[in-house]
């Protein structure tokens, strides 16, 4: 079974594997868009964290007859939350950096890693002066387990 395949069982809620899947793992889809409202807090032992306090922007379609809308993303910093969660094996690790389209398209988030599964998966995505736009399950970030 090759790596895509052999990931894809450990994701729930792919919208197409085909499309999805990569030499070196799968590619991850947008489900939900949140504007950042406040300030988040991190401190040395967790038990003062604070996630970025956020709200939920729609995305509006350009013709009534659309079946998937946009979301017009001026510059700043978005939470963006992926269709996928992840279930991951003991001793797995996940690595999820952005997809160069997404770099092309004036946006970006930083790698990170997962050492525990997730559902929902999200990231903070950064917008370029020049805003970027966003539809429906598109296509932003990658997703590669680690053994």
């Amino acid at each position: 079974m090759d790596t895509a395949n052999a990931l894809a069982s450990q994701l729930d809620g792919l919208v197409h594997l085909d499309t999805q899947r990569a030499s070196t793992g799968i590619d991850l889809t947008v489900d939900a868009v949140f504007r950042t409202t406040g300030p988040g807090q991190l401190d040395f032992g967790g038990g003062e964290f604070q996630a970025v306090p956020r709200e939920r922007i729609g995305p509006t379609l350009d013709d009534p007859d659309d079946d998937y809308g946009w979301w017009t993303l001026e510059k700043g910093a978005y939470v963006v939350q992926y269709n996928e969660s992840l279930r991951l094996g003991d001793g797995q690790q996940a690595v999820v950096t952005p997809l160069e389209r997404t770099l092309r398209a004036g946006a970006h988030h930083g790698a990170f890693v997962l050492d525990e599964g997730r559902d929902p998966i999200e990231t903070l995505l950064v917008v370029g002066r020049m805003g970027c736009r966003l539809k429906e399950n598109c296509r932003v970030s990658r997703l590669v387990v680690l053994d």
